[in-house]
């Protein structure tokens, strides 16, 4: 027996779950940005001629890096919190607290990376 949920498309964009719903989406984007960017370089490696150069070129390109860096730093600035989280059960009462916290480490670090791959870019 499956589960109904009357839930529609439009209603489900107006769900406003803020922090919390944020770093969920962003989490599963992480991921996923994961499997690409392992995916591009397997790609690269064994495929050759211009399909290899093509995933060659796809992630060496700075703003593929800029997408991917930030995907995957939150992903794994957030699975730290969900760590820390679960390994402190009490500290469940203070989640959104925990998600400002992950802001403030994620954007100075992802500022930084950010920093170092606009200037490499622009040949600095």
């Amino acid at each position: 027996m499956g589960l109904k949920r009357n839930v529609s498309l439009a209603k489900g964009l107006r769900y406003k779950g803020q922090g919390p719903m944020l770093t969920f989406v962003l989490h599963r984007l992480g991921g996923l940005a994961m499997g690409i960017f392992v995916t591009t370089h397997i790609l690269s490696s064994f495929v050759g001629g211009d399909v290899g150069k093509f995933f060659n070129d796809m992630y060496t390109n700075w703003l593929f890096q800029v997408v991917m860096f930030f995907l995957i730093l939150f992903h794994a600035v957030n699975g730290l919190r969900i760590t820390i989280l679960d390994l402190w059960p009490g500290l469940l009462d203070h989640t959104r607290e925990a998600i400002w916290i992950e802001w403030a480490v994620f954007i100075p670090v992802y500022g930084l990376a950010l920093f170092a791959i606009v200037t490499s870019a622009l040949g600095g």
